[in-house]
C-alpha cells in the first residue's frame, strides 16, 4: 500500500484538483500490482508547488538555476522495499502543467498523472541519463500510465 502525503504551497492547484490527497490516492490504487506493494507500508511526500519555489530547490539541491516541471529526491540511492519504506519526495510545478491555460481539466489531470509517474519511478531508482535507461524508463512510464488510465476512466 502506498501512502502519498500531499502538501501544497501554490493556491492555483486547488482550482484544478479539489481533493488533492484523494486524487493521488486513487492514482496509486490504479498502479499495476507490482507497484502496489501489498502487505507493506510504502510512503512518499508530494509537494504541489510553483516555478519560483521549484527553481529555488533546483538551485539549492541540483545547482541548476532554473525552474523545471518536476524534482524527485529519493530517500536513498538503492531502494529496497521492506515492511516500512519511505521512498522520498516529489515536487511538481503548477505553471508547467497549466499550459495552455485553455486546456480542459481532463488534459490537466492526465499531465499531472504522467508527471507523478515520472517522479515515482525516479524514487524507485529509474533514471534517464543514458539512452538505454531513458527508453527503459519511458516504457515503464507508458505501462503505468495505461494501467492508471484504464482504471480511472
Amino acid at each position: 500500500m502506498i501512502n502519498v502525503n500531499v502538501f501544497s504551497e501554490e493556491k492555483s492547484w486547488s482550482k484544478k484538483l479539489k481533493n488533492k490527497s484523494l486524487f493521488f490516492k486513487k492514482v496509486c490504487k490504479a498502479l499495476p500490482k507490482k507497484y502496489q506493494f501489498s502487505n507493506k507500508k510504502v510512503s512518499l511526500s508530494l509537494l504541489l508547488s510553483n516555478n519560483k519555489n521549484i527553481k529555488r530547490l533546483n538551485k539549492n539541491f541540483r545547482n541548476r538555476n532554473k525552474s523545471t516541471d518536476i524534482l524527485s529526491f529519493p530517500s536513498s540511492k538503492k531502494i529496497k522495499i521492506s515492511k516500512n519504506t519511505y521512498l522520498g519526495d516529489i515536487i511538481i510545478s503548477y505553471e508547467y502543467l497549466d499550459k495552455p491555460k485553455s486546456q480542459d481539466l481532463k488534459l490537466f489531470k492526465e499531465k499531472v498523472i504522467k508527471l507523478f509517474i515520472h517522479g515515482f519511478l525516479h524514487l524507485l531508482g529509474f533514471d534517464h541519463k543514458k539512452n538505454n535507461d531513458y527508453y527503459k524508463m519511458l516504457r515503464e512510464e507508458d505501462v503505468l500510465y495505461k494501467s492508471i488510465r484504464s482504471k480511472l476512466n
